[in-house]
């Protein structure tokens, strides 16, 4: 490139920069006159702040009261257990009996499927986490010493062996029904409704 090239060029850039420069002194003269005009017409709102709670300090009146982490309640407590445990209630869990298979699944997790007639006794069929197991009464299944007393072509019947309020050993029945037939009741219900 020649020298009087070079120099046309930084001409040309210098006379746009010029340009451009004039061009934006009229917007900015305009907007520091809108932002003036807009100082003047708003007023700030401000809420007053409100009055502090006066603080009255809590008085503790129960110092003659029994003190609720006192190590006392807890031998009071093992006694009270120690006592319910030699009552006179002959309903107790076998606890030294080998655990069952199905002993590991809490009850809503198993489903009856089906059942089978086998040497004239009934034998029902439970899923247990996509496997599935032949029950006959005597059995045992479910978390609560749920023993397998009877069972029917839709239902199974359990006597579980679960602990009250007061720590004793209670029986309560409950029942395992068929897939099926629950599904079926259901929808009879919901189309009564």
């Amino acid at each position: 490139m020649r020298p009087s090239q070079i120099s046309k060029r930084v001409y040309a850039l210098a006379c746009l920069t010029a340009l451009v420069a004039g061009c934006g002194g009229g917007n900015e003269v305009e907007l520091r006159s809108w932002m003036e005009d807009t100082r003047k017409t708003m007023r700030p709102t401000t809420q007053p702040v409100p009055e502090p709670k006066q603080f009255s300090p809590f008085s503790y009146e129960a110092k003659a009261l029994i003190d609720p982490f006192d190590p006392q309640k807890m031998i009071l407590a093992a006694a009270r257990q120690a006592q319910s445990r030699s009552s006179t209630s002959s309903i107790r869990p076998d606890l030294d009996r080998r655990r069952e298979m199905l002993e590991g699944y809490p009850l809503d997790q198993l489903k009856m499927v089906g059942t089978l007639r086998q040497a004239g006794n009934q034998v029902a069929l439970i899923d247990a986490a996509g496997q599935t197991f032949m029950i006959r009464r005597g059995n045992y299944l479910g978390q609560n010493f749920g023993l397998v007393t009877k069972i029917s072509e839709t239902d199974v019947d359990l006597k579980e062996i679960v602990q009250d309020a007061a720590g004793e050993w209670v029986e309560r029945p409950t029942k395992l029904e068929l897939q099926e037939a629950a599904q079926k009741q259901s929808g009879q219900q919901g189309s009564k409704r």
